[in-house]
């Protein structure tokens, strides 16, 4: 993600060009918050799921970068959210249950393990590096991911 992102204008970073408006730096922040820190820091680690700092950050908020939140701040949130997920990754075995679940959310389904989690955050990480590539294809003509 971040070597797709590397190299625009905080002004690119904030614009939208597809129709559902999202921008570069929202979907930065949506990875930090709803997918590194809620999945490996929330559910597997068992820790609050309140952001310090931040009332309204899970869900569609994060998705939403206030004017008075650089891009940088993002990035480095990101990076922040990585490492503290590889430290959680570090000291887990794969085959740990979550140390929280949501039940009010999906109470039908559940991951049963680190394994598993680990699959969905590549997964999800990995759908929204393509949706980044485009953008920034989009944005400026860089192609990140270039088969020929």
């Amino acid at each position: 993600m971040l070597g797709i992102l590397e190299g625009l204008s905080d002004v690119d970073l904030r614009r939208p060009v597809l129709p559902s408006a999202w921008t570069c730096v929202g979907l930065l922040r949506h990875l930090a918050l709803d997918v590194e820190r809620f999945w490996f820091g929330v559910i597997m680690a068992g820790e609050s799921e309140e952001v310090p700092g931040s009332p309204d950050t899970a869900g569609e908020a994060a998705w939403r970068v206030p004017e008075s939140v650089a891009p940088q701040e993002v990035i480095a949130r990101y990076r922040l959210e990585v490492e503290r997920s590889n430290q959680v990754i570090a000291r887990t075995s794969l085959e740990a249950g979550p140390a929280w679940w949501p039940e009010d959310r999906w109470s039908s389904w559940r991951f049963q393990n680190l394994r598993q989690v680990m699959l969905h955050v590549i997964a999800e990480t990995a759908c929204h590096a393509g949706h980044a590539d485009a953008a920034r294809e989009l944005i400026d003509g860089r192609r990140w991911m270039v088969l020929e």
